[in-house]
């Protein structure tokens, strides 16, 4: 009786210290979050909208723009002229001055060339409208912060000459505003789903605790992760180039991650209490049995987007960078802060318990585990007719994703309400979109310059002769061009268009391609490569010249090729470290292999469906997509594999270790694994259907690569929780039976023995 004495006191030694040591990692990790949230307020002003991507062939004309030529049209934007009387009139030219003239006293802006600086019909559009085109240059911050200053500017000179013109309208577009406008429209559909998914998840919560107490812990979990990812990735960007899609990522998966882990961890501490703890005693006990799992389940969720980081292309790094600090702060909170509150509120986890649902106590527990307990039974009795109607749908759907088509979608799906999607459409009924969409094409000759020798002039003149037969090519601007085909007039050219067409040394020279109206951005991008593949020499006549080719459809030409370079890599990337992690974690091989072979077909399975609706345009309608888009952007499968990947991982999890756990316990494989499912399939409902309403929310926003990530989420989350971890993984554990363990993963390691 001694003994057994000295042994309670110890354990309750043990526990109190343990107690203590959580209550000081707490009060560290609330401190560090509570100073940081103030800089998540501002974090979007550090985040930038341009795409990037490094070290690509667009990149490099960028580069050479800048510092050979030394071009004020680097970056530009389009301000459409609608309303006023045609720029070749005397009136039109008076009023196009006084635009041009306010334009040039705005801070940041580099040059401005419109019909009064260049006589050239493309500046004289259908119906009557005209553009400028304006040059930004900053040396404080990105130049895309230029485009609100530049919106007033244009808005003030709008009044200004609405007196005279009531129908003026001046608009912005151009890469800059689109992408600019586009990101922001992403960002406020991230605001206005955010607003109906915390009401909705609250309500689920509130479902499966019944308790109001209990449902608000996992909720301030996600908003906590959040604001803080946001803190620190504003840091983050004001040194390394960083997208504004941050905010959309760190939305979505703040608000799954955050309160899926602390789902896990308030579960097993209800669990404690219903066991007879009290609350110091239970937080410990769902601390040491949560914990570790929490622990593989992020880090499987953190391989997947630090794999992300080894992609060159600014939005997708962001999106890891993101992903990966939202993993880590989740289950950082719910490994220290949460534990800390529920010691403090021990039995008052249950405080608030809702009208609707009886007390939340051990009889409950059980009435809900019966059920599951029940399905486990029948899945276990007849494993191979589990697999086999389960398996078939999912192989069906699985296959289609064999279809994907990562080319630019076909359509017209920039969002309407944005201006610079308003001012393009102008464009185009002008029939001078091109100048928006036009490929910037840099040629080098070897030796000869083009300025001053008649063999130079006169390759630059043979190749924009040879692009412009092209019958994609709605016209071709260069200094050859401009000059009329006389290089004598050269010294008559403004500084300013020697500057933007010619390089310093003379020896390159820039010519803009405008496609014409009615050629697709896929088709511009096919022609990009077409380009590429022709050899130099046979373009301009001229062995050893060198051209390369910039401008959106060349940089959405980069942006596929380097995604679908680096999709295998990342993939390979993410299912090794994965494996690893499932090894140390389980220490049993078929149990890590089995989880990555059902990731992989939850991922496919999800891919097949984003195909047949997007893509082949099945039901797209209900997502504001009437007709398909005939491709997938190829930013979403690299994304949705990295991501789904991770979460799919989390329910496996989940599952494994409580059948693990049961299996330590003394339990047989056929009992083992439902009483794994009593244990955790209630959870796993829940978990899933507050994803899939977070992911959900995101397919009806007006950005068509949100609505597409946010569909491949949630319809994975969906067949994952459902067909995958409820049907397909219980029967595959009953068909490896003893096997699934093997080499190690029954052993009981002291930690644990001293734990019992």
């Amino acid at each position: 009786m001694r003994l057994k004495s000295f042994d309670s006191s110890k354990e309750y030694d043990i526990m109190n210290f343990m107690q203590v040591r959580r209550f000081w990692m707490a009060g560290v990790v609330l401190a560090a979050v509570v100073a940081l949230l103030p800089f998540s307020f501002h974090s979007e002003r550090h985040l930038e909208t341009a795409t990037r991507v490094e070290g690509s062939e667009a990149e490099t004309v960028t580069q050479e723009l800048t510092t050979r030529f030394h071009s004020p049209f680097v970056d530009r934007v389009v301000l459409v002229v609608q309303g006023l009387p045609p720029a070749d009139s005397e009136e039109g030219e008076q009023a196009l001055s006084t635009i041009v003239t306010g334009l040039r006293e705005e801070p940041g802006v580099s040059g401005v060339v419109s019909h009064i600086e260049l006589r050239d019909p493309i500046f004289l559009g259908k119906g009557g409208g005209t553009f400028v085109l304006v040059g930004l240059s900053s040396s404080e911050g990105p130049v895309e912060a230029l485009v609100p200053k530049l919106h007033e500017r244009a808005n003030a000179l709008a009044n200004q000459l609405r007196g005279r013109y009531p129908a003026v309208k001046l608009e912005l577009t151009g890469e800059l505003p689109l992408n600019f406008d586009i990101r922001k429209a992403s960002a406020d559909d991230v605001q206005r789903g955010e607003s109906l998914v915390v009401p909705a998840t609250l309500l689920l919560l509130l479902v499966a605790f019944g308790s109001l107490v209990a449902a608000v812990i996992p909720l301030a979990v996600g908003q906590l992760a959040i604001a803080t990812t946001l803190a620190i990735t504003g840091l983050i960007a004001q040194r390394f180039h960083l997208s504004i899609l941050v905010q959309n990522l760190a939305t979505m998966l703040g608000l799954g991650l955050g309160i899926d882990y602390a789902l896990l961890m308030v579960s097993r501490f209800r669990e404690a209490i219903c066991a007879g703890n009290d609350g110091s005693a239970a937080a410990v006990i769902a601390a040491r049995q949560a914990g570790r799992t929490l622990l593989i389940s992020a880090s499987t969720v953190a391989i997947g987007f630090l794999a992300l980081l080894t992609v060159p292309i600014s939005e997708i790094r962001s999106i890891g960078i993101a992903g990966f600090l939202v993993a880590a702060i989740s289950v950082l909170l719910t490994n220290t802060l949460v534990p800390a509150v529920l010691a403090l509120l021990g039995p008052r986890i249950d405080a608030g318990r809702m009208p609707f649902t009886p007390k939340l106590d051990a009889d409950r527990t059980a009435h809900t585990g019966t059920r599951w307990r029940k399905w486990g039974k029948v899945i276990v009795a007849h494993p191979w007719l589990a697999l086999a109607l389960a398996g078939a749908p999912l192989l069906v759907l699985a296959w289609q994703a064999t279809r994907l088509d990562t080319s630019v979608p076909q359509g017209d799906w920039l969002p309407e309400s944005a201006e610079s999607v308003q001012a393009l459409h102008s464009l185009e009924r002008m029939d001078r979109v091109g100048v928006v969409y036009s490929m910037r094409i840099i040629v080098e000759l070897p030796a000869d310059s083009i300025a001053q020798t008649d063999a130079g002039w006169n390759a630059l003149d043979r190749l924009g002769k040879r692009l412009a037969s092209d019958p994609r090519c709605a016209r071709v601007i260069s200094i050859s061009t401009i000059a009329e085909g006389n290089r004598a007039s050269l010294t008559d050219l403004s500084r300013e268009t020697r500057r933007t067409f010619l390089s310093s040394d003379g020896h390159a020279a820039l010519l803009e391609v405008l496609p014409a109206t009615s050629v697709s951005l896929r088709d511009q991008v096919n022609w990009v490569r077409e380009l590429r593949k022709t050899g130099v020499a046979d373009l301009t006549g001229v062995p050893g010249a060198t051209l390369e080719i910039g401008g959106i459809p060349a940089l959405n030409a980069d942006y596929q090729t380097i995604v679908v370079k680096h999709f295998v890599p990342v993939m390979t990337m993410v299912v090794v470290a994965t494996l690893l992690a499932l090894l140390a974690g389980f220490r049993s091989l078929f149990a890590a292999v089995k989880a990555i072979l059902l990731n992989l077909f939850s991922v496919a399975a999800s891919f097949g469906a984003l195909v047949l609706v997007f893509q082949d345009g099945h039901g797209s309608r209900l997502f504001g997509v009437p007709g398909g888009t005939g491709s997938v952007f190829p930013l979403v499968p690299i994304v949705a594999f990295a991501i789904v990947f991770g979460l799919s991982m989390d329910y496996e999890v989940f599952l494994v270790a409580r059948v693990l756990e049961a299996r330590k316990s003394g339990l047989s494989e056929t009992d083992a694994i439902p009483e794994g499912m009593a244990r955790t399939a209630g959870l796993i409902t829940s978990a899933a259907a507050i994803m899939i309403v977070v992911f959900a929310a995101f397919t009806f926003g007006n950005f068509l690569v949100v609505k597409m990530i946010g569909f491949t989420l949630a319809v994975a989350v969906l067949i994952d929780a459902t067909l995958v971890r409820i049907v397909i993984g219980p029967a595959l554990l009953r068909i490896a039976g003893d096997w699934n363990w093997w080499p190690g993963g029954l052993a009981t390691t002291r930690r644990e023995r001293d734990s019992k």
